[in-house]
């Protein structure tokens, strides 16, 4: 379910970005396989109910390189390898794999960066309860700037989140 969701309020995002349709294909599609290459990594590290060790997070931070590798072996697929590639870097420069920042990351990426997260932190893991909406938005606020794109996020949040509690 996680990538479906991903890819859904991605989708949502862009549109309300003013991205053309041939944008929004491509994010789409980037979205619905940014984790494809946690094929790679054993299920007892993706499983694991408890903390990472330093070693098993070396070995889950190596899923977008493995999954850009996937997709890159398909003509129709590898225009999204740099943004599966990038989905993990972070605005300020401190995510990975290569640690680039603010708009030298894909745009794609950033998107989907931003709902990747938001999903995951609504969302039951082993490891803890899923946050509140409300508690998710503070988050994704505090991480604008460092994380995330601090346009996008403000765009997310109002345009996508608090405007979807206004209708419900």
């Amino acid at each position: 379910g996680h990538s479906q969701r991903v890819t859904e309020m991605t989708v949502r995002l862009s549109r309300r970005l003013g991205l053309p349709e041939s944008e929004i294909s491509q994010i789409r599609r980037g979205a619905l396989l940014h984790d494809i290459g946690k094929m790679g990594i054993p299920d007892h590290i993706l499983h694991k109910p408890g903390p990472l060790t330093n070693e098993e997070w070396d070995i889950i931070k190596k899923h977008p390189e493995i999954g850009a590798r996937i997709i890159s072996t398909s003509d129709e697929y590898a225009v999204i390898a740099d943004d599966i590639l990038a989905h993990h870097e972070r605005f300020d420069g401190k995510g990975y794999p290569f640690g680039i920042s603010g708009k030298d990351i894909p745009l794609r990426a950033r998107i989907i960066s931003i709902i990747d997260a938001y999903d995951a932190m609504t969302s039951d893991r082993p490891y803890r309860k899923a946050l509140t909406k409300e508690e998710t938005i503070q988050e994704l606020l505090r991480c604008s700037g460092s994380q995330f794109d601090p346009d996008l996020v403000e765009t997310f949040v109002q345009k996508i989140l608090v405007s979807s509690n206004k209708t419900t």
